[in-house]
């Protein structure tokens, strides 16, 4: 006797675990797209600009929220671009009884640590700091390690 796999019947419900259509496309309670934009406008946006065969674009995300990114055309369009993911991200994260980062702002930062370099080396991270928009050294190490930190 052959066991043949049965075919799902067109009537039958998906499990509870998967969402349906209407969950997935349902827009956020106002009050918390509010607090979440609200939150998303005290983080740091890191840009950069980038280039393809379709031309040139910015590149950016949120020094808060590494994996939140996006892009646009001019740095103006990438920022609302990265701040609207943002607000969605954590839009998301307060629906789920989350806690999203604190602004890097508002974190004290009382740690040091200490990277020994050539001056060649020092002279390159300070370039790519200044072409990726940075205030100084400081902060681009820092956004470099906590993204490859993940």
């Amino acid at each position: 006797m052959s066991a043949t796999p049965k075919k799902p019947s067109p009537s039958r419900k998906p499990p509870k675990r998967w969402k349906t259509k209407a969950e997935l496309i349902k827009p956020f309670d106002r009050k918390v797209l509010i607090k979440a934009a609200k939150l998303a406008e005290q983080y740091t946006v890191i840009m950069a600009p980038e280039e393809d065969d379709s031309g040139r674009f910015y590149f950016g995300r949120t020094l808060e929220m590494f994996f939140v990114m996006a892009d646009g055309k001019t740095p103006e369009a990438c920022v609302e671009q990265v701040m609207e993911a943002t607000t969605f991200a954590i839009a998301t994260m307060l629906e789920k009884g989350e806690r999203p980062p604190v602004p890097a702002s508002d974190e004290k930062r009382s740690l040091q640590l200490n990277v020994r370099l050539t001056a060649a080396e020092k002279f390159r991270i300070e370039e790519a700091a200044r072409r990726a928009g940075f205030r100084g050294v400081s902060d681009f190490v820092r956004a470099a390690a906590l993204d490859k930190a993940g």
